[in-house]
């Protein structure tokens, strides 16, 4: 008896877990850039009490019994999100299987502080030489093809004046209605992208999982992906299944905690035996 208090409580914890990841899922159904995650489940070791037999006298079958459950991994979905309209000129979507990269250092671009993200609700800050800068909402600074921050050198040009291709190329028109390069938005992809380390909001961090990130601009066989401007890429989040999900983990955790309680009371009344 002893033994089926650690199976449910292994469970309940287990199943607590999972209502976390579904909880945060929820939360971040408007979340630009976000991606879904589900805990995955692994059977405990399981304890013999009878080994099977091929003589006559003994058991064809073993008889064993589970010591509960962990949680084996919490796996993210790196599935398209929907395409939501946005008025700024700063918000840029990507569809196909590109990041956006940024430094958490504008002063050190090594490859220990660079992000990778797929929301793409980025600004255009003005900086101290009075030029505007593309970053993130925090103010990381968002690095092109060459591995540098996209600086707008002209004082004259507005924000709303840049626009962006679908390679990823920052432009405007001069007062001639002459085009002007700005510079070219990073993507990069990955080989294994479910071994990408979180890191808060919806950024990430590579790691040696998810391999080296593989620029798109020169990386020979991968597809390239494509900026939208003026979109953002929703969640994909799916409500109606995280419902489901929430329900059938609280069922389980219910049947868990009544197994405690059943133990207990099966305790109870062989401690309160009498000869």
């Amino acid at each position: 008896m002893v033994r089926s208090l650690w199976t449910a409580a292994s469970g309940m914890n287990a199943q607590q877990t999972n209502v976390d990841t579904i909880a945060n899922n929820l939360a971040n159904v408007n979340s630009a850039g976000y991606k879904a995650q589900s805990a995955k489940f692994k059977s405990l070791l399981y304890q013999e009490l009878k080994t099977k037999t091929v003589q006559t006298t003994g058991s064809p079958v073993n008889s064993d019994v589970g010591l509960g459950v962990r949680v084996s991994s919490i796996n993210s979905f790196f599935t398209q999100g929907n395409m939501q309209d946005n008025d700024s000129s700063s918000a840029f979507a990507i569809q196909g299987d590109g990041f956006f990269v940024y430094s958490t250092d504008a002063q050190d671009l090594n490859a220990a502080n660079l992000r990778y993200t797929r929301n793409g609700n980025f600004v255009w800050a003005l900086t101290e030489q009075n030029t505007l800068e593309l970053t993130t909402s925090e103010g990381n600074p968002v690095l092109g093809i060459d591995g540098q921050p996209l600086v707008v050198n002209a004082e004259t040009v507005k924000a709303t004046d840049i626009t962006c291709d679908q390679e990823g190329n920052l432009y405007y028109l001069d007062a001639n209605q002459d085009r002007q390069d700005i510079g070219t938005i990073a993507l990069f992809q990955f080989r294994n992208p479910e071994g990408l380390e979180r890191v808060g909001d919806t950024s990430f961090m590579a790691t040696m999982a998810s391999g080296n990130a593989l620029p798109e601009a020169t990386t020979a066989g991968i597809r390239r992906s494509q900026v939208v401007q003026g979109y953002l890429e929703g969640s994909n989040v799916n409500v109606a299944t995280e419902m489901v999900n929430l329900i059938v983990a609280q069922r389980a955790y219910e049947m868990n905690s009544t197994a405690i309680t059943t133990t207990d009371e099966m305790m109870q009344t062989a401690n309160g035996l009498k000869r």
